[in-house]
């Protein structure tokens, strides 16, 4: 009997890598978007849009499990308002090579360091960053000042967090699902999400980047990576501070009395700025602030930070 179960199990799971497998043939030739750039030996893929000008470039970080394409419906918006933007993908995560591990918070702040000054963008930026991102930015922000304009945060993790009680709890479940996950796409399991649904709401580029990306062994296994490490790093991140002389917004999600006792927390950046600004998107989630139907919050954040950069003397 268990011989038999085997035997049928193992078919099964024959079934579904060849069924992914499949897929992914069956799609043809694809091509992302952006460039590569050498950072010493290796490279990131940048992706770039709208036009140059004399306003801040927004330079964005994605969060847990992210990459550029998460913010390809935010920047086809920003570009239509002649606003410059920049997305890449993190070392090892979506389209870019590998990156010598730790993945924490400062790997990522070297990393980004090294790719800011290899890509000919301009600054002071204004840095906006979504989720786990938060504490990268803070990260880089505060090694960094001269490069920052101000901030636009997204359901945004700050180092603070890591000290409530209930976000250890949840730490280990998001590290449950990051162990399984590398597991599956190490296993090739992930080949049959390749036509699973877009949870952010992206335009097509953006849609068919995210799903060759989380169909990638190597994404899954660098994400895991990334959220084992997301305590040190916090570690790393509360260890410098934000000027508050940056302006910045504060964009949350979903039922804020819910998340009342999150949102404190994400909100000390905001509130401890000379101009900051706190909106609550009720009609988006986590993901899906960053689509297309649910961005204009995020488009009005950026707009106040423009706006109180335009008025400093």
């Amino acid at each position: 009997m268990f011989k038999t179960m085997a035997l049928g199990l193992a078919a099964l799971l024959a079934l579904w890598i060849g069924a992914g497998l499949g897929v992914v043939a069956l799609s043809g030739s694809f091509e992302p978007s952006g460039r590569y750039i050498d950072i010493g030996g290796r490279k990131l893929r940048l992706v770039c849009a709208g036009p140059k000008s004399d306003l801040p470039v927004i330079w964005m970080e994605a969060g847990a499990w992210g990459l550029a394409a998460d913010f390809a419906a935010i920047q086809q918006r920003l570009a239509a308002k002649g606003i410059r933007s920049c997305a890449y993908d993190r070392a090892g995560m979506g389209f870019s090579d590998p990156g010598p591990k730790p993945r924490d918070s400062a790997a990522v702040a070297a990393d980004l360091a090294k790719l800011i000054a290899a890509s000919g963008e301009r600054g002071p930026f204004v840095f906006m960053a979504h989720s786990m991102a938060g504490q990268h930015i803070r990260q880089y922000a505060g090694q960094h000042p001269e490069q920052v304009a101000g901030l636009v945060l997204l359901e945004a993790t700050t180092p603070e967090m890591a000290e409530r009680p209930e976000a250890q709890k949840f730490l280990h479940r998001v590290q449950m699902v990051a162990r399984a996950s590398a597991i599956a796409g190490s296993l090739q399991l992930t080949k049959i999400a390749y036509y699973m649904g877009d949870r952010i709401g992206l335009p097509p580029q953006g849609q068919a980047e995210k799903r060759h990306a989380f169909v990638s062994g190597r994404h899954a296994r660098t994400a895991a990576h990334e959220v084992m490490v997301w305590p040190q790093g916090a570690v790393q991140a509360a260890a410098v501070p934000l000027d508050p002389k940056w302006p910045v917004a504060v964009i949350t999600a979903g039922n804020a009395e819910l998340m009342a006792g999150w949102n404190v927390v994400r909100r000390a950046p905001e509130r401890n700025s000379r101009a900051g600004y706190y909106e609550n998107e009720p009609a988006a989630q986590h993901a899906s602030l960053l689509g297309l139907t649910h961005s204009d919050a995020v488009l009005r954040g950026v707009d106040h930070v423009l706006a109180a950069l335009a008025k400093t003397p």
